[in-house]
């Protein structure tokens, strides 16, 4: 541990120069403001932010990521108080009680609310990074062929399951996903696959304008659909954090900083997710359970702990198994990739310090955030007001730049483009797309776990079913399907007393 502190420590130093400094408070006030603007998604703007690092040093463009990251999870609660409007799903349980204080003239009380259930939240989540990761790396390196293959296949699966309200849509989206990933010449004898004679299909989809395209002109085309809502802003007293509503909810605090940061080790989640299971569980303690919706506190406090806790969960498994945990950490993780870094159970062989790198980014992200969130709030409320015909043109020209600029290739604009109009189409029919990019992300892990496995074992497929560590996710994955066959579902949901979940299941 006390090594892990020393890392730490020249972790921090290592971005305390200048030229570091300067590109935390830019690259977080780029979050902030994409979070803010509706429509615009965490995804979408480490997206673009991935396109525009490309020539920058590995450090500096993954401070740059990090830092927009983080800041894009936060800025989505600015809108959501003041407008009703969540920046990000994520900033969706924002919503329920902060346009509700806010319409009660305490908006900067909300806002002082949400900058430090943000901070607080990360700053946990932070903490269980540095403790697990280092941990669950050495785990990790039990793993072989076959275990990689149900893992990557276990987290299409759960989130299929988590995300949207039919689990059946969500694991059609990640078959999608698992055959987009497939298609160009295959890993190991590099043989084309439904390229149909054409070179630049051969090559494969790179994941980034793909990703550009699935969030970033996807969202575009939603927002474009969408009518601008009308935009009323209530006046606001201090948006500095009161210490005594930080002290009276401090239970609210640790717990939903606990639960954002699993949920977000999930593969494929996300931090709308975490904001909603740990708005739930505050309402569920709360002995002013009325007051959810209303204007609580703390239903404020729980949901923005919990979503920004999130994002240091989601690197976990990021860096300890390559499994992204959200689908901002998807295109984070394809951007390691893209700059040398390669995350998994050898990270902490090959390169030990990185875990505590991305540790002191978080940090700085955070520290970022809390600036912007007390002396920015005019600014971001200005922003707010931009027209969206302003905007849109604007993010459209990056989209369409940052996928030309990565390899120069007009093709990765038409698969920025296909997979844009697929992404809206996904919307459009209620089907969730972080399952999609889960299936694009793990698909190569799962068809060389797969193909390794078999070479391995000579083409025997038991050693799939009966290695300990094999059986036990298999066995898991079997028991999430189960879950969600309806005749399992109700009568589950008659042991507890609960509604079971709607899907479509024969």
């Amino acid at each position: 541990m006390f090594d892990g502190l020393i890392a730490f420590g020249h972790s921090i130093a290592s971005f305390c120069d200048p030229g570091s400094l300067g590109l935390i408070l830019l690259s977080s006030l780029v979050g902030v403001i994409i979070g803010a603007l509706p429509g615009l998604t965490a995804t979408m703007g480490v997206a673009l932010m991935t396109t525009l690092t490309i020539k920058m040093p590995s450090g500096q463009a993954l401070l740059v990521l990090v830092c927009t990251y983080v800041g894009a999870i936060y800025g989505g609660s600015r809108s959501a108080i003041l407008l009703n409007i969540p920046g990000t799903p994520a900033s969706a349980a924002a919503c329920m009680d902060g346009h509700a204080l806010a319409k009660q003239g305490q908006a900067g009380r909300a806002m002082g609310i949400a900058t430090s259930g943000s901070v607080l939240g990360t700053l946990i989540g932070m903490f269980f990074l540095a403790l697990f990761t280092p941990v669950l790396g050495n785990l990790a390196l039990r793993f072989g062929a076959y275990e990689f293959f149900w893992l990557a296949l276990f987290g299409v699966i759960i989130a299929g399951s988590l995300t949207g309200d039919d689990p059946l849509k969500g694991w059609i989206a990640g078959l999608i996903g698992i055959f987009t990933a497939t298609i160009g010449q295959e890993g190991i004898y590099a043989y084309d696959r439904f390229s149909f004679g054409s070179r630049d299909l051969a090559g494969g989809f790179q994941l980034v304008p793909a990703l550009v395209g699935a969030f970033g002109f996807a969202e575009l085309l939603m927002a474009v659909r969408e009518r601008p809502a009308p935009v009323k802003v209530d006046p606001f007293d201090s948006v500095i954090p009161k210490l005594g509503d930080v002290a009276r909810y401090w239970r609210t605090i640790l717990r939903s900083g606990v639960i954002g940061t699993f949920i977000g080790i999930l593969p494929g989640v996300g931090e709308d997710v975490g904001a909603w299971s740990s708005y739930a569980a505050a309402k569920r303690a709360s002995k002013e359970k009325e007051k959810f919706g209303k204007g609580s506190i703390d239903g404020l406090m729980a949901a923005e702990t919990g979503d920004n806790a999130c994002v240091p969960g989601a690197m976990i498994p990021v860096l300890t198994l390559a499994i992204p945990g959200s689908a901002p950490a998807a295109v984070l993780m394809a951007a390691m990739l893209i700059h040398g870094v390669r995350p998994g159970p050898m990270i902490m062989i090959e390169a030990p310090t990185f875990v505590y790198d991305v540790v002191a980014m978080m940090m700085f992200a955070t520290l970022g955030i809390l600036i912007y969130g007390l002396t920015l709030t005019n600014l971001l409320i200005k922003v707010l007001m931009v027209p969206k015909a302003i905007i849109l043109p604007i993010i459209f020209v990056l989209c369409v730049v940052g996928s030309y600029a990565i390899s120069q290739r007009l093709f990765d604009v038409w698969v920025m483009l296909g997979f844009g109009v697929l992404g809206y189409g996904l919307r459009r029919l209620r089907y969730p797309v972080a399952p999609l990019v889960l299936g694009m992300v793990l698909g190569d892990l799962m068809e060389k776990g797969f193909r390794r496995g078999l070479v391995l074992s000579d083409g025997d497929l038991a050693p799939f079913f009966t290695r300990p560590i094999s059986a036990v996710i298999w066995i898991t994955i079997v028991l999430v399907i189960a879950l969600k066959i309806p005749p399992v579902a109700r009568a589950l949901a008659r042991m507890t007393g609960q509604a079971p979940a709607r899907t479509t299941f024969p």
